[in-house]
C-alpha cells in the first residue's frame, strides 16, 4: 500500500472520529431539553406541569423544521456582515447534515430558555408563535454575527459555545417576555413587595440540573467539532474548565444564601450550578482552571443578586430565574472571557482591546434581541393575546389549555379509561353473588339515647402517627380515618424563605386522624392523644371535638352505638 492510500485511509478515519464526536455532542445537547423541562416543571406549580412539558416539547419540535427551512441559511448561508443568506431546506452547507443537526439543537436551546421566565401565565398558541420566530430569525441573525462569519466574528469576538449566542439571547428574550406578561397573580402585594410562590418539586428541579450539567459536557466539549489533530487535548481542557466553573459557582451560591438568608437555599443553589455553566461557556477553551474557578465565583454572586434585582427592583416575575441564570451570566461570562483568556485577556497583560470587543458584542446582541422581541411580543399581545385569563391562570394551564386534570395520576379525581370516565353500576340492580358476600344480619334501627356520639379530629406531626395509632387501639378505639394534609396554625408556620423571599404562609405536611367514638369516653381519647403527641414545641397539633347526630353502618343497617361496635 503506497503512502497516498495510507494517508487517505487515515484522513477518512479522522473524519469519522470528528463526525462521531460532533454527533455525540448533538445528542447530549438535545437531551438538555429534558433538563430544562424538569427544571421548569419543578420550579413551578403542579397545576401547570403538563403545560411546561408541552412547551419544552414543542419549541424543539417546531424549531427543528423552521431552522431547517429558514434559520440555518440566515445563520450560515453566506459571509455577509449582517446576515448569511437564503438556503431553503438546507443540507447543512459544507459540514453537511452533521453541522445541520449540531446547530439545530443549539437553536432549540435558545428558544426553550424563554419558557421558564414566562411560565404559568402564557397562552400556549402565543408561545408556539414566538418560539418559531426566535428559531427562524432572531437567533440566526445574531448567531451569524458571532459564528457565521458576520461582523462580530470579523472583529475577533469570541463566544466558544454560546454564552451570548445561545444563553444571553434566550435570557434577554425571557426578560422582555416576562415584562410584557406581568407578574403571576399573587406574586406582589399591594405595596409591590414580592411574595414567594415556591415550585412544587425540588426533586424534579434537581434532576433537571444534573441532566443539564451532564449534557453541558457535550454543549461545550463537542463544540470543538473535532477530536483529531490535537483537538482531543482542547476537549479535555474544556471539560475541566466547564466542570470547575459549575462546581465553584454552586459552592459560592450555597455560601452566599447561607449568609444572606440564614440557611442555604436549595433552589437558588441549583440555579447557581447552571449560572456557572452558562458563564464559562463563552471562554471555556481559553481560560485556565484557575480562571474558570474565578468565573464560577463571579457567576455565583451574579445569579443571586441578579435574580433578586429582577424580582425586587424591576418587579418582573421570573418563576425559574431564567433571566438571572442565562441573561445575566451569559453577558458576564462573555465579558470575563475578555479578562481571563490566557492568550488575549486583559488580566494576562494583553491590553483592553479584546475585552472591548467582547463588550461591544454583548451590548449589540442585547440591543438586537431586546428590540426585535419587543416588536414580536407587542404584536402578539395586541392580536391573539399573550396572557391567559385570570380564571385560566388560577385553575392552571394544564386543565384550561390542554384538558389535563392533573399531570400526576395519583391526584386524578376520578379513574379514566382512554380519557373517558366509565361509571361502574352499583346499587340494588347489581347483586353480589352469595358465595362472595360477607354474612350480615340486618339490625333494626335503635335509639342512640344514653350513648353520646362524638367525632374527634386530630392534626399532628406525621412522625407521631404510629405511636398515636397504637395508643388509641390500646384504649379501644379501632376505627380511624387517616389522611396526609398540608396546613398551618395561627402562627402561619415557621418562617420560610424561597429565593430570599419570605413565604407568607408556610404550609407544613401534617397527618389528620379522624374517629367517631361512643363506648370509649371522649375525655379518655383526648387525654391519650395529648399524652402521646406532646413535645412542648410549636407544631404539636390540635384536637377538634364535634357532636355526631348519628352513624349508620352500610352493610348491616346498624345505627348509633351499635354501628361502632365489633361484630361477634
Amino acid at each position: 500500500m503506497d503512502t497516498t492510500n495510507i494517508m487517505a485511509i487515515l484522513a477518512d478515519h479522522a473524519s469519522a472520529i470528528d463526525t462521531s464526536w460532533t454527533l455525540l455532542g448533538a445528542a447530549l445537547v438535545f437531551f438538555m431539553q429534558a433538563g430544562f423541562a424538569m427544571v421548569e416543571t419543578g420550579f413551578t406549580r403542579s397545576k401547570n406541569a403538563g403545560n411546561i412539558i408541552m412547551k419544552n416539547l414543542m419549541d424543539f419540535s417546531l424549531g427543528t423544521p423552521i431552522y431547517w427551512l429558514i434559520g440555518f441559511g440566515i445563520m450560515f448561508g453566506g459571509t455577509g456582515a449582517l446576515i448569511g443568506g437564503f438556503d431553503f431546506m438546507t443540507n447543512g452547507g459544507e459540514g453537511g447534515f452533521t453541522t445541520l443537526i449540531f446547530q439545530t439543537v443549539f437553536c432549540a436551546t435558545a428558544a426553550t430558555i424563554v419558557s421558564g421566565a414566562m411560565a404559568e401565565r402564557t397562552k400556549f398558541s402565543s408561545y408556539c408563535i414566538y418560539s418559531m420566530v426566535i428559531s427562524a430569525v432572531i437567533y440566526p441573525i445574531s448567531g451569524h454575527w458571532i459564528w457565521g462569519g458576520g461582523w462580530l466574528s470579523q472583529l475577533g469576538f469570541h463566544d466558544f459555545a454560546g454564552s451570548t449566542a445561545v444563553h444571553m439571547v434566550g435570557g434577554v428574550a425571557a426578560l422582555v417576555g416576562a415584562a410584557f406578561l406581568g407578574p403571576r397573580i399573587g406574586k406582589y402585594d399591594k405595596n409591590g413587595k414580592p411574595k414567594a410562590i415556591p415550585g412544587h418539586s425540588l426533586t424534579l428541579g434537581a434532576l433537571g440540573v444534573f441532566i443539564l450539567w451532564f449534557c453541558w459536557f457535550g454543549f461545550n466539549g463537542a463544540s470543538t467539532v473535532a477530536m483529531t489533530n490535537g483537538a482531543y487535548e482542547s476537549a479535555a481542557s474544556v471539560y475541566v474548565t466547564t466542570n470547575m466553573a459549575a462546581a465553584v459557582a454552586t459552592v459560592t451560591v450555597m455560601c452566599v444564601t447561607w449568609i444572606r438568608y440564614g440557611k442555604p437555599d436549595v433552589s437558588m443553589t441549583l440555579n447557581g450550578s447552571l449560572a456557572g455553566l452558562v458563564a464559562i461557556t463563552a471562554g471555556c477553551d481559553l481560560v485556565t482552571p484557575l480562571g474558570a474557578a474565578i468565573i464560577g465565583i463571579c457567576a455565583g454572586f451574579a445569579v443571586v443578586f441578579g435574580i433578586e434585582f429582577v424580582e425586587k427592583i424591576l418587579k418582573i416575575d421570573d418563576p425559574v430565574g431564567a433571566v438571572g441564570v442565562h441573561g445575566v451570566n451569559g453577558a458576564l461570562g462573555t465579558l470575563l472571557t475578555g479578562l481571563f483568556a490566557k492568550d488575549q485577556g486583559l488580566f494576562y497583560g494583553h491590553g483592553a482591546h479584546f475585552f472591548l470587543i467582547q463588550l461591544l458584542g454583548v451590548v449589540c446582541v442585547i440591543a438586537w434581541v431586546a428590540v426585535t422581541m419587543t416588536i414580536v411580543f407587542f404584536l402578539i399581545k395586541h392580536t391573539i393575546g399573550l396572557r391567559v385569563s385570570e380564571e385560566e391562570e388560577i385553575r392552571g394551564l394544564d386543565v384550561m389549555e390542554h384538558g389535563l386534570v392533573s399531570a400526576y395520576a395519583d391526584f386524578m379525581p376520578i379513574p379514566t379509561v382512554n380519557g373517558f370516565y366509565k361509571e361502574e353500576k352499583v346499587g340494588p340492580d347489581k347483586k353480589v353473588p352469595v358465595e362472595e358476600a360477607v354474612p350480615a344480619t340486618e339490625i333494626p334501627s335503635t335509639s342512640t339515647d344514653g350513648h353520646k356520639l362524638s367525632k374527634v379530629v386530630v392534626i399532628c406531626r406525621q412522625s407521631r402517627l404510629e405511636v398515636l395509632r397504637d395508643a388509641l387501639e390500646e384504649i379501644g378505639v379501632a376505627g380511624l380515618t387517616v389522611t396526609n394534609v398540608l396546613g398551618c396554625g395561627v402562627e402561619k408556620g415557621a418562617t420560610e424563605y424561597y429565593r430570599g423571599v419570605a413565604v407568607s404562609t408556610s404550609l407544613r405536611p401534617k397527618t389528620k386522624v379522624e374517629m367517631v367514638v361512643s363506648k370509649v369516653p371522649v375525655e379518655q381519647v383526648i387525654d391519650t392523644c395529648r399524652k402521646v403527641l406532646y413535645t412542648g414545641h410549636i407544631g404539636d397539633g390540635k384536637i377538634f371535638i364535634y357532636d355526631v347526630q348519628n352513624v349508620i353502618k352500610v352493610r348491616t343497617g346498624a345505627v348509633g352505638y351499635d354501628a361502632l361496635q365489633y361484630e361477634d
